[in-house]
């Protein structure tokens, strides 16, 4: 495997890594002229048929630098046999991932699917049927229609693994694995992943052959065009701080620890005059897609959810993430947080702690990079209309002793209890 990227001199034009116009003329439309960092080190390696795997920070077009190599090499498909694979993780980037790459597709006269759980087949197997160049599916839905003979993946050509750490972090490599070992030797392989380590190394080991690795270097893992604000606050005023901050902006994504917590977070927000949906997997699949359009459109102003949108989702012009529940570990807040502030946008991200979280939280910020007070404030605090007017001072966080690691961790098991 060849060592990361680090080339300073990478093409400025789709143009110039080679794409067709006709694709690039789909991109413009979007609003996209110019190639972001993942996009000009591995498309180029992509449409030159090699294996690829990169990594790079959450929102910065991990989708288009696959997307864009697939839809140029796809070749027409025969019922029942894709030629091109895209496996996701969630049902949710399943969708998300389609609708990026289907006008692409239909540019190239390419019929694209989608495969996942949680909806009948039904429409699922008459696409396969009629026949469909490039699939878009998670593992355990695939693995059903394979068994069932509805769909065959001898005739795949190209495989993209996407979020591969998360299909890990989801316990999903065993059918990763059983997906891979029914596609014919010879095919190109294109992984994308937050990390490229342990389990993911060993997925790239199995299936990757000589891959080329790019990776877009960080000063840290948080993205730099996000502004982070971490507040106290008490647990009966909470619901109230949290409606003061959404009312301030246009679009907030507000994430909690679970799917009860979800649904009584947006009545307490409807309750304080805030129009507010929930998102959680208890949800029949119909209701999250609905309440995803919703706030996509701006229909809804705020979406509360759990970790199931916190990866691979691109929700454009989000304000504010929220960290209503702070996660027990830095890459749930990284994943959380990259919800906004994507593809060079500047984004806001809020974590509301309370008086027994404050020093989980620092323990967050140290992993993330981070070293901001941890401000006290209550729902009429005037800085609450503008928190990125409002800077916090830095501050240095001292190596916890054993005593507070030990402190810590009984804290956690009695609020578990």
């Amino acid at each position: 495997m060849q060592s990361p990227s680090t080339d300073a001199a990478a093409p400025a034009s789709f143009s110039d890594l080679g794409v067709s116009d006709d694709l690039i003329d789909i991109i413009n439309a979007r609003g996209i002229t110019d190639p972001f960092p993942i996009q000009e080190m591995t498309i180029p390696d992509g449409l030159a048929g090699r294996d690829v795997c990169g990594k790079a920070q959450t929102g910065s077009g991990k989708t288009l630098a696959f997307g864009i190599p697939l839809i140029e090499r796809t070749r027409p498909a025969e019922p029942h046999h894709p030629t091109a694979l895209v496996l996701v993780p969630s049902r949710e980037l399943c969708v998300q991932v389609a609708k990026e790459l289907k006008p692409l597709a239909a540019a190239r006269g390419h019929r694209l699917s989608t495969v996942y759980g949680g909806v009948s087949m039904g429409r699922q197997v008459e696409d396969l049927q009629a026949g469909v160049e490039v699939l878009v599916a998670t593992p355990g839905r695939l693995i059903d229609l394979i068994e069932r003979n509805h769909v065959d993946l001898r005739a795949v050509s190209a495989v993209v693994i996407d979020e591969a750490d998360q299909m890990a972090d989801m316990g999903f490599l065993p059918q990763v694995h059983r997906v891979m070992r029914d596609i014919e030797r010879g095919h190109q392989t294109m992984l994308f992943s937050a990390t490229l380590d342990g389990a993911i190394a060993s997925l790239i080991k199995s299936y990757l052959s000589d891959p080329v690795r790019h990776e877009v270097e960080s000063s840290g893992e948080v993205v730099d065009t996000q502004e982070h604000r971490f507040l106290a606050v008490h647990n009966l005023d909470k619901p109230k701080v949290a409606a003061a901050i959404s009312d301030s902006v246009e679009r907030t994504l507000v994430f909690v620890r679970t799917k009860r917590g979800a649904d009584r977070v947006a009545e307490q927000l409807s309750r304080e005059g805030v129009n507010a949906a929930a998102i959680h997997g208890d949800l029949r699949q119909q209701v999250r897609e609905r309440a995803l359009a919703d706030f996509s459109r701006g229909k809804v102003p705020v979406l509360v959810a759990t970790n199931v949108a916190a990866r691979g989702l691109h929700i454009d012009d989000v304000d504010i993430v929220m960290h209503y529940d702070p996660p027990d570990d830095y890459k749930s807040f990284i994943h959380r947080s990259g919800r906004t502030a994507r593809a060079g946008e500047s984004g806001l991200v809020v974590t509301l702690v309370l008086w027994d979280q404050i020093e989980d939280v620092q323990r967050l910020q140290r992993a993330s990079g981070l070293h901001y007070e941890i401000t006290k404030m209550f729902s009429n605090d005037p800085r609450l209309t503008d928190l990125a007017a409002f800077s916090p001072d830095e501050v240095e966080f001292k190596k916890p002793s054993m005593a507070d690691l030990s402190r810590r961790a009984g804290a956690r098991r009695r609020r578990r209890r």
